[in-house]
């Protein structure tokens, strides 16, 4: 099991960039049902934010509704996931506070990796962190089917 962040599904359906193509080969295996994959539903608000700001309001909703049923079941951040958060993000000054308590929900659900384009991730040694470009993808995908 893989937990996705934020930036995979933005990467996903944006714009030309590098990750495109490995996010959105990342978000095919999952649908495939080659790769299991989830991500809390703090991760799909805050790309439905994200995508609200540049398109339509209408779409950000479909393609968040559309993670949300492709990544189901979401992960639950809990009180527990919350306080180890403050703990990693105390301890990792890279890490952001929304991350590092997606950190301790992947950690407390066993994930094999984490799957961002957030740099920081690399950190916390405990859960292992792919960025989305095409070689953290394709070894990643290698690995898991």
């Amino acid at each position: 099991m893989i937990v996705v962040d934020t930036t995979v599904l933005v990467y996903a359906v944006g714009s030309d960039h590098p990750y495109r193509e490995p996010s959105r080969a990342l978000v095919e295996a999952i649908s495939s049902g080659a790769v299991r994959a989830t991500t809390t539903i703090e991760v799909v608000q805050e790309f439905a934010h994200v995508r609200a700001r540049r398109r339509e309001r209408e779409d950000a909703v479909q393609l968040a509704s559309a993670f949300a049923d492709l990544l189901a079941p979401l992960a639950v951040a809990r009180e527990a996931h919350l306080r180890a958060g403050l703990d990693l993000w105390r301890r990792h000054p890279e890490l952001g506070c929304f991350d590092a308590v997606l950190a301790a929900v992947s950690q407390d659900i066993g994930t094999t990796a984490i799957v961002s384009a957030d740099r920081a991730f690399a950190t916390i040694h405990s859960v292992e962190h792919v960025v989305p470009d095409e070689a953290g993808v394709e070894a990643l995908l290698s690995a898991l089917t």
